[in-house]
Order: C-alpha cells, then structure tokens, then sequence
C-alpha cells in the first residue's frame, strides 16, 4: 500500500491517479478528513492511522510548510518504525545544491535513514498556472512574477505522477537516485501569456515583477504567510538566471514516451481562466 501525501494538491492526485491507472494500491492524505484519510504534518496523532497498512510512500512538502526539522523529517523516522520503506520525494531542481531551500534538509535526512528514497526534482509546474498564477491571470489578464526574460520547461504534474507510479511499481532500479525532471521545451512567461491569450480570448500580458514588489503582493494580495512568499519569491528570481532553461530528456526516458508541454497544458485547460 501507498500513501500519499498532499492528495487534495496538483501533484497528489496526478498521484493516485496513475497509482490507481497502473493498479496500485494507494490511499491518500489531506488535513481535511472527506475522501482521503486525515494527515497534517503538524499533528502527531494523525500519523498513525494514516500509514496503516502502508509500506511506501510519496511525501511531499506542503508550500505553508517551512521549518521541516520539526514535520517532515520527523514523519520520515516515525514512518520508518512503521514499516514504510521506499519513500519517493518531491523535491526541486538544484535542491541538492541549494540549501536555503526547506527541500535540502529533507533530501539530506532521507539520505541518512537508508538506501530506499527516490528524489524527484522537477521544475516549475505547468499546473501554476492554474494554481498559483490563475487569479492573476483571471482578475488583471496578467502573468506576475520576477522571472525577467527566464526560460521555464516546464513540467506537467501529469507526467510526474506517472513516473512516480512506476517507482513505486519496481523500486530497487530507482534506489538512491535523483530525477531532475523538465518539460520537452522551454516557454518564456512572454510565451506563455501569448498562448494564454489565445486560449482565452482576452489579451492576457505578461508583467515582470521586482523582487520587493511580488513578494508584497503574495503577502498582502494573495494573503500568504511571510515564509512562504519568500521561498517562492526567491525560486521565482532565479529564473532570470536560466535555473530552469535546461530541457533534460529523461522524463521522457522514464515515460518512455513524449512528455507533455506547457502549450499542450494551457491547451488543455481552457475553463480554469474564464471570468464568472
């Protein structure tokens, strides 16, 4: 059995859903109890129950989440008294490298409680644009972000939990390894407004931010915590710098087919920027 955190997320879902697609058992957790069982990191009692039965497991860092010493890490060593044994974890690109990053410590701790983990490090997600940029997009008919002139390949949430399914079907190839995982082609945040000015029938710009100024407008506009603005914000800048330019094909070697675009996503996805 899996266990999959963030299942109300992106990522969670594109998760069970390829585990269930290929046949997996796997059950998901959320911090609302409903269709998932109840997890919160920050809630010791609810550890237990949620990884009963489970042997693997997909752990992924909840955005609100900063101080990983004190959650995740903790998670990982109780899970392993409870039998689990390969953990895959969503990290990010560079998070080996990049120790400011909540990521590096986790990624760090993995390391030193066995050989059975698996890091994904994708880039930017295809699924922002739905998710962190979309009341951007749908309020002003602007991409903001402090990204300058940087190429993204981005990636689709889709094709990550597909190959997170296939890890948890055969680990032992996957022991110990890192995936940097990007999409088949970059896209500049100019590019991207431009197909989603197609896609929705309004002029949809693209305005790059400063660093003070976006970090300003997660906090007081988008009303996230003051930590958080500043991981994504700081993320964000380093695209100018071409961290997320370089197209890797081994997504698509781990598919074993194409990887989806940004173009095919937005292309996709034409109702989640319609004006009520």
């Amino acid at each position: 059995m899996i266990f999959v955190t963030g299942a109300g997320g992106n990522v969670g879902r594109a998760v069970l859903d390829a585990c269930h697609q290929r046949s997996l058992p796997a059950v998901g957790g959320e911090r609302r109890a409903g269709a998932h069982r109840r997890f919160d990191f920050e809630d010791r009692d609810t550890w237990a129950p949620a990884l009963e039965g489970c042997t693997q497991l997909f752990l992924l860092r909840p955005p609100p989440i900063s101080k990983v010493a004190e959650t995740l890490n903790p998670f990982v060593d109780f899970a392993r008294t409870r039998g689990v044994r390969h953990v895959v974890f969503l990290s990010v690109q560079g998070a080996e490298s990049r120790p400011r990053i909540p990521h590096h410590a986790v990624e760090k701790h993995l390391e030193h409680t066995g050989d059975d983990w698996t890091f994904l490090r994708p880039g930017f997600f295809a699924q922002n644009f739905t998710d962190a940029y979309r009341s951007d997009i749908i309020e002003d008919d602007r991409v903001y972000v402090p990204a300058g002139d940087g190429e993204v390949a981005f990636v689709d949430v889709r094709d990550l939990g597909l190959v997170a399914a296939r890890v948890f079907q055969d680990p032992a190839p996957h022991r110990r390894q890192g995936y940097r995982l990007t999409g088949p082609r970059c896209f500049t945040f100019q590019q991207a407004a431009a197909v989603l000015t197609e896609v929705t029938g309004r002029p949809i710009r693209y305005v790059p931010a400063s660093m003070a100024g976006y970090a300003w407008h997660l906090v007081a506009r988008r009303r996230l915590a003051l930590m958080q603005a500043v991981i994504q914000t700081y993320l964000h800048v380093g695209l100018r710098h071409g961290d997320a330019a370089l197209v890797d094909p081994l997504l698509e070697q781990l598919l074993g087919k194409p990887s989806r675009d940004l173009a095919h996503f937005l292309h996709d996805s034409p109702q989640a920027w319609k004006r009520t």
